[in-house]
């Protein structure tokens, strides 16, 4: 008989499966993703920094592990909760199991998990903390689980941001980068790749600042254009990023996705609030407000924008379908815009890299 693992939330409540992976206790928030592929780009996304992910598609693994997919060096989820996960992939590009890929980095994984039951949990309830209990109990999970901070308190991007800047050369795959004078810098609230790779492919030269780099700093660096990336934890814990961006306003142009539009948001003046279980999967609709268009979306986020906060300069671009959240704001004078969902992709629709083209023709008239 395969030995018992265990999933236990923070109200009590405790799901049993089988470990996979490293044979480790985990702890972390417990949130739900809804994408039907893209584990590998979700497992490697810094922004689940300090989460345990439970995807709601039943079979996990089946196409195996590629050193083309990864979006940022290393695993970035504590813990991976599934209901079923393949021990034979099938893909011509394929290097590794999941397992492996888990054991390697050694986190840990629980399969054979009513993931359905977990979801209906978190929707219901909310979002909360949970532990992986492998080796001990789960009476004894639960009782360390309480000593650990809840995931609002921690300040996940300092654990994820780049130790120091870099240039990024590499383009999307088989597409060769056309040819400008652009150069972006972004700041790095727990980036990933893809991000990068996009801008790499519009021409654009990129270089990469850690999240606590200054305004000053970046200025000094004589950007064409300043990205913020997405990123992990609490927008309100970041006020040093915060004051950053308020010293690039009305100097430079800026976009921000997913953390990066709640920063923003917050250096304009404006307030964000916790989600009760978040928008995280790649088949969230959201509407363009310029163009009436809506568009299906990959999301991976658990706090939004406050639009009753906004300063009567700020305007909402983009709007949930789902819940009706603010998905994108655009300041009326100054080039400052941003977007909550991820247009990046990776896992998700292509659909949304058309931001990344209204960004770059803000900077090109922000030059001219």
């Amino acid at each position: 008989m395969s030995q018992s693992a265990y999933l236990v939330l923070e109200d009590g409540s405790k799901f049993r499966g089988v470990p996979f992976g490293s044979a480790s206790e985990a702890y972390g928030e417990v949130v739900f993703n809804t994408s039907m592929t893209g584990y590998q780009e979700m497992l490697t996304d810094p922004s689940y920094a300090g989460q345990i992910v439970v995807p709601t598609y039943p079979m996990v693994g089946n196409y195996g592990i590629s050193k083309e997919d990864n979006e940022s060096k290393e695993v970035q989820v504590s813990g991976f909760v599934v209901r079923q996960q393949c021990q034979e992939p099938s893909h011509r590009e394929s290097t590794s199991t999941l397992t492996a890929f888990l054991l390697g980095q050694g986190i840990p994984g629980i399969s054979e998990v009513d993931t359905r039951a977990v979801t209906k949990r978190i929707r219901t309830h909310g979002v909360m903390m949970g532990a992986m209990a492998i080796n001990i109990s789960p009476e004894e999970a639960l009782s360390e689980l309480r000593k650990k901070p809840q995931y609002g308190n921690v300040d996940y991007v300092k654990q994820v941001t780049a130790a120091e800047s870099y240039n990024w050369t590499q383009p999307l795959k088989h597409l060769a980068p056309e040819t400008t004078d652009i150069k972006i810098l972004v700041s790095d609230f727990g980036l990933k790749y893809n991000i990068l790779r996009i801008l790499r492919s519009n021409g654009c030269s990129v270089e990469v600042f850690p999240s606590n780099t200054t305004a000053e700093q970046l200025l000094e660096q004589k950007p064409d254009g300043i990205m913020l990336s997405p990123g992990p934890g609490d927008p309100e814990l970041l006020e040093y990023t915060v004051e950053s961006v308020r010293g690039l306003l009305g100097r430079v142009p800026i976009m921000g996705i997913c953390l990066g539009n709640q920063v923003l948001a917050r250096a304009l003046g404006a307030k964000t609030y916790k989600l009760k279980f978040g928008h995280r999967g790649a088949n969230h609709p959201v509407q363009d407000i310029s163009t009436g268009r809506v568009y299906i979306t990959a999301q991976n986020h658990g706090y939004s924008i406050d639009p009753e906060s906004l300063p009567s300069e700020v305007e909402v671009s983009h709007i949930s379908m789902n819940d009706n959240t603010v998905e994108g704001i655009r300041h009326r004078s100054l080039p400052a815009m941003s977007i909550q969902y991820h247009s990046e992709a990776s896992p998700g629709p292509k659909d949304n890299e058309y931001i990344f083209n209204r960004f770059l023709d803000m900077v090109r008239e922000s030059k001219s």
